[in-house]
């Protein structure tokens, strides 16, 4: 397949969000970072949430935090571009220390990242002492150095299983405690940190779309308030409600996510129209084409983690992942 047919290949799957001009006006940038992504041997991580052009166009691995984290260890390459926020990015530094870690721009963060440090985790091993504590992926290196086991929605309750414990402290995300709470024997301990995009979420939206919509599937992240998951069809992580469509194929899906996942998900299933809640992450929004294709002209802003941190963090990170999904 020659540059203009792969090019043609595509616009047709992005061609129902990005109109032609607009993907005119990209081209050259699209151009330059395939160009550069050979020239750095480098290899670019995107997440389901980015825009459908880094999705579809520039990225050469996507998918949900924990597909990102077990294929950064095996993504070839001198160099990885994380198209995503920071934590994840530093997932990426934990797993291939040798290799140079590009995050497009720092501020790209994540609310949940940002309600808890690894001193509170201190502070919440002296008051539950001997609790084991378990971390969603959503969050930094220092607080992954301080607990024992990372997972993300898709594992959650696998990993808390794992563990063979009656109870768990598990951080931050206060919705997704619950969520795991519900499915599992195994006392949980929340934090209460939030994702600011799916905390915006209401049962009363999802009443509202169903009214509007005959035959309308309704599938929902579990950082989204329990009220909002008691009133989807399924719940699930972002990998598994991808699954979902492709398995199930409903007529019309309401997803209750972040916007830019429907996008990417209606490309690869023609067969299903999506109504679109439109509550986009502005940290992963601050991923661009330009500032990706900045980062592997000048090879910054690099990622770097203290080597004391990096090693315990990443050992969380590889219990994670020797639990899998």
């Amino acid at each position: 397949m020659n540059a203009i047919t792969a090019r043609d290949a595509v616009y047709d799957k992005v061609r129902h969000v990005i109109s032609a001009p607009e993907w005119a006006l990209m081209q050259p940038t699209i151009d330059a970072i395939l160009r550069l992504k050979r020239e750095r041997n480098a290899v670019i991580l995107a997440h389901n949430y980015m825009s459908p052009a880094i999705y579809h166009a520039v990225a050469d691995i996507v998918g949900d935090s924990l597909a990102l984290a077990a294929q950064a260890v095996e993504a070839e390459g001198e160099v990885i571009v994380m198209a995503g926020v920071h934590f994840m990015a530093e997932t990426a530094k934990l797993l291939n220390p040798a290799k140079t870690v590009l995050m497009p721009d720092l501020r790209a963060g994540c609310s949940l990242a940002e309600s808890i440090t690894g001193a509170d985790v201190r502070a919440l091993r002296a008051k539950h002492p001997g609790v084991p504590v378990v971390a969603y992926v959503n969050t930094s290196a220092d607080v992954k150095a301080e607990v024992d086991i990372c997972c993300t929605s898709g594992n959650a309750v696998k990993v808390v299983e794992s563990l063979g414990v009656p109870e768990v402290i598990f951080l931050p995300d206060e919705y997704l405690a619950d969520y795991v709470a519900q499915q599992t024997s195994v006392r949980i301990i929340p934090w209460r940190g939030h994702c600011e995009v799916h905390e915006q979420f209401t049962a009363a939206d999802i009443a509202e779309y169903r009214a509007a919509y005959d035959e309308l599937t309704v599938i929902a992240h579990p950082e989204c308030p329990p009220e909002v998951l008691a009133a989807a069809d399924f719940a699930g992580s972002t990998a598994q409600m991808q699954d979902f469509v492709r398995r199930e194929t409903p007529k019309r899906v309401f997803m209750v996510t972040e916007c830019s996942m429907s996008d990417n998900i209606a490309a690869e299933s023609p067969r299903t129209e999506f109504v679109r809640p439109c509550n986009l992450c502005p940290h992963m929004k601050r991923i661009t084409l330009d500032n990706i294709r900045t980062a592997l002209e000048t090879m910054g802003p690099q990622v770097e983690i203290a080597p004391d941190v990096a090693a315990r963090a990443r050992a969380s990170v590889e219990r994670m992942l020797a639990v899998g999904r």
